[in-house]
């Protein structure tokens, strides 16, 4: 490799080539303040907090997107560079919507961390302010332009990562803003609700849509509330009260939602074992009788809204099965209702999950089997935190406690690893291969499907039989895995694809995490480790293992697949129009 040396502030440095200026610096020791920057998305230089004086330069330029160069000397901490960073800090501030104590970023804002650390105590550049509606039509986000500081970052991860652009940079100067296509709501475009660009944005210009106020209401109520929790959830939601990045915090997650008035508290892992037994089934379905293939996995609600709207042509291939939260909720207001004699129109049913889009998903025509929506309020990891500290619950000090039974306390391994990119596949895998055989084989973990690399592809032997699977996560990631399929350069049997970069650990409505932290921490790989671990320490890893899910076949479903089954827990989807 081929290594550039240069001076900062004094200091020699030797850096790969083609690294930049800031990279250099943080590779010193050094920490330039940004703002625009996110490392592998987003690298304009447009918000300019970067700035630093290079020798013989004729300006102040941008670390971020300088390249450094044999021998040059840069300087970061001069009069004229805090001077000029603090002027564009307070420029900024001049046109924010500064109502800090009430914003849902408060003390996690990387604007309001500048501002400390450039200790900035007044804006002399008072004067006229930009002044925008807040756009709350989205079942899932929420956008509030009079907080936004023009950092584009939302911009590139919409456009560049998730390959769904429906948000732009608009006008010129002053009146410069972010928005859709003549004007209109992120409601009324080709949103997928992913909420990528609330995980990137710096202030709180974007958010999810608030259900917490509802969920007060039903626990208030007489009504029966009953509330799940995805996967992802337990290996993010301690960062929200100081707890390491990585670590599984189940115990004191359900500790936390019994004390919040729950009637009961359940695993969406079940749902996810429920999942694999009707899409096991499925795909078997489709390999031994000539059935649409590659089949792909419906799981990922923003997904499947790209697929309805920019790959019509693959709704075929999409699994007819409910993602695991809607399935769960379906068999709440069905066989659990049934079995502890409460009219399903008296259960509530609340969904934690990583995922802004689940907000979206509740609410489709398609997921109301049973007359009334599969679940009626959807939190995010971030909704359930707030709920968690408005009630004064000390989250790090509960003692851990199991979920009810029967729905929770038996769930699977293969349940858990849904939370991250290639978890479905590799769950369908342990099943599929279990039923194939007709054996119980003792290896489980498909190294193959795992890892953040963006589409992976996989043979797997099973039995006499090859299973062909390829794993994408991200939209931009699945756009190329699918172009390939279509042009038939990539052939394969079962694809599962994830909305959000790196799987449900970091989905849209998971802590959110600073530029900063993430120069250095892999996120995803971080969530993931909690994920695995908590698999590889249960004992049972094979969703068909789980005797709950078996008794639920035994006593009201039938048989995975059978016509109660594919009525109670299977849906349609449709071609959606463009934008």
């Amino acid at each position: 490799m081929d290594m550039v040396n240069l001076k900062i502030n004094g200091q020699p440095v030797s850096v790969p080539a083609g690294s930049t200026v800031l990279e250099a610096a943080r590779a010193a020791g050094i920490e330039i303040p940004t703002l625009c920057y996110l490392k592998d998305v987003s690298q304009t230089g447009s918000c300019r907090m970067c700035l630093v004086e290079i020798k013989g330069g004729r300006a102040l330029q941008a670390a971020c997107v300088y390249p450094v160069a044999e021998g040059i000397e840069v300087q970061t901490n001069t009069p004229t560079v805090r001077e000029a960073r603090k002027a564009v800090l307070e420029l900024m501030l001049s046109n924010h919507d500064r109502k800090c104590l009430t914003c849902p970023r408060n003390r996690n804002c990387e604007l309001q961390a500048l501002s400390d650390e450039l200790g900035v105590s007044d804006i002399p550049y008072e004067g006229e302010r930009n002044e925008y509606n807040i756009d709350e039509i989205s079942p899932s986000i929420v956008r509030d332009n009079n907080k936004c500081v023009l950092c584009r970052r939302c911009v590139n991860v919409c456009k560049k990562v998730q390959t769904v652009g429906v948000i732009d940079t608009m006008e010129r100067g002053f009146k410069t803003k972010v928005g859709c296509a003549f004007e209109a709501s992120l409601g009324d475009v080709d949103c997928v609700n992913c909420g990528q660009c609330i995980a990137v944005c710096p202030v709180g210009a974007l958010r999810e849509k608030d259900s917490i106020q509802d969920v007060w209401k039903a626990l208030a109520s007489d009504k029966h509330v009953v509330v799940q929790t995805a996967p992802a959830v337990r290996a993010a939601i301690g960062e929200e009260f100081g707890l390491p990045m990585g670590e599984c915090t189940t115990g004191k997650m359900v500790a936390a939602l019994r004390r919040l008035g729950f009637d009961k508290v359940f695993d969406t892992d079940f749902g996810a074992d429920l999942t694999i037994m009707e899409e096991g089934t499925e795909l078997i379905h489709r390999m031994q009788n000539g059935g649409v293939l590659p089949m792909i996995t419906s799981c990922s609600p923003g997904w499947v809204k790209f697929c309805e709207h920019n790959f019509p042509d693959f709704i075929p291939n999409l699994s007819s099965c409910k993602s695991p939260h809607e399935m769960f909720g379906a068999v709440i207001k069905s066989y659990y209702a049934e079995k502890a004699g409460i009219d399903p129109k008296n259960i509530y049913t609340v969904s934690v999950m990583p995922c802004t889009a689940k907000k979206f998903e509740a609410q489709r025509d398609e997921l109301a089997a049973t007359g009334t929506p599969d679940v009626d309020a959807v939190l995010t990891t971030r909704e359930l935190a707030q709920m968690i500290k408005q009630s004064g619950i000390q989250f790090a000090k509960l003692p851990d406690e199991v979920f009810d039974s029967p729905f929770g306390d038996e769930a699977t391994g293969a349940g858990v690893i849904f939370g991250a990119t290639g978890g479905v596949m590799e769950a369908a895998l342990r099943t599929v291969a279990d039923v194939l055989t007709g054996q119980s084989i003792e290896h489980v973990d498909y190294e193959a499907v795992r890892g953040l690399e963006g589409v992976k592809i996989a043979s797997v032997q099973v039995g006499d039989k090859t299973i062909r699977a390829a794993v994408a996560h991200g939209l931009g990631n699945a756009r190329k895995l699918l172009n390939s399929v279509r042009s038939g350069e990539t052939q394969v049997d079962f694809i599962e694809i994830m909305a959000c970069p790196g799987g449900c650990v970091t989905g849209g409505g998971q802590p959110i995490v600073s530029s900063r932290v993430k120069m250095d921490v892999n996120v995803s790989a971080e969530r993931a480790k909690a994920i695995y671990a908590e698999d590889k320490g249960l004992k049972l890893r094979k969703s068909h293992e789980n005797p709950y899910i078996q008794k639920l076949y035994d006593e009201y479903l039938g048989k995975p697949g059978d016509h109660k089954a594919h009525e109670l827990l299977h849906t349609h989807y449709v071609a959606r129009p463009k934008y």
